[in-house]
């Protein structure tokens, strides 16, 4: 399966849940834009978590071109579809390796917004491009937590660093960077412990393991991926604006993208983060990590609405 494929099919119910208020928006052959018919199509809109901002920029943008006409289905999607395109722009975001020596990844998030396995996907995806990665078990107090990324080490072939029970991730992380400095990894993926967001105790620990990151290369983290559970919808902004505060996030992975049928959070996110959404994970296996494109989501979201994929603009 093609990474269009994978986000196709990541998407799918986010795609199911419009394709079915879309059919009942239409009706007939053609549709007359008046207020109701706008009215209408906002509560849609709503439904996939898009954001406040997002859907009435749309709506607008339907109001503006259509208004007192009576307009087909494919017209009305082709300006959502031009307009999403339009709002969720931005520039190509691949992992920033390091110049020299290896690339430290740090990886945060909530408990349970699909951390681990994230992790063991970029291990593959980085894997598979032929580098050598090393994992360092930074979550030392859920032993589960260590348990499940050394059982992906072993799956994936490529080392890891745990600490003992308890132990401060900080040294884990040091030692992560350590070993991967000595035995020349290309890639240090450092897992962090869950954490809420309003936790100011557990966000300032973070800071700690990037200082002790910094001990063996001071340019790093290179990048600090922030880990967003998709199913959760808008409640992923708060917690991107809180752990960019606590460490500089670089960039989101969306997770579970393939469970919900929120998948227009990731609008929301550019809009009111900025941040740029590196990945989305569009099923449970390792390959299931795809790159993120505005162009491609909107093609393959939309490709579901209409059933064919939408005209070129």
């Amino acid at each position: 399966m093609g990474f269009f494929d994978k986000l196709k099919q990541g998407l799918k119910k986010t795609g199911q849940l419009l394709k079915t208020d879309v059919r009942d928006l239409f009706k007939s052959e053609g549709r007359l834009i008046d207020q109701p018919f706008l009215d209408e199509m906002r509560a849609l809109l709503f439904k996939t978590d898009m954001g406040y901002d997002a859907v009435e920029q749309i709506v607008e943008e339907v109001a503006t071109n259509f208004r007192g006409r009576v307009v087909t289905l494919e017209q009305v999607v082709e300006t959502w579809r031009k307009k999403l395109s339009e709002l969720m722009a931005q520039p190509e975001a691949p992992i920033r390796f390091a110049e020299s020596g290896p690339t430290v990844i740090m990886v945060c998030g909530v408990n349970g917004s699909g951390k681990t396995t994230t992790i063991a996907k970029l291990a593959y995806m980085l894997k598979s491009q032929g580098k050598t990665v090393l994992l360092g078990a930074g979550d030392t107090f859920r032993a589960a937590a260590v348990e499940q990324l050394t059982i992906w080490s072993s799956r994936l072939g490529v080392p890891i660093v745990t600490g003992a029970p308890q132990a401060h991730p900080a040294s884990v992380a040091y030692r992560a960077v350590e070993e991967s400095i000595k035995t020349g990894i290309d890639v240090c993926i450092v897992d962090t412990a869950g954490r809420l967001q309003t936790q100011k105790n557990l966000m300032a620990e973070l800071t700690k393991i990037q200082e002790a990151i910094r001990k063996q290369l001071p340019a790093a983290p290179h990048e600090v991926i922030l880990v967003l559970d998709a199913t959760t919808g808008q409640n992923g902004i708060s917690q991107a604006i809180k752990f960019t505060e606590a460490v500089n996030c670089t960039g989101i992975v969306l997770a579970k993208l393939d469970g919900t049928a929120k998948g227009g959070v990731v609008v929301a996110i550019r809009q009111q983060v900025g941040l740029p959404v590196k990945y989305i994970g569009v099923g449970e296996k390792p390959e299931d990590l795809a790159p993120f494109s505005p162009e491609e989501f909107v093609r393959a979201l939309f490709d579901e609405v209409t059933g064919e994929p939408p005209r070129s603009s």
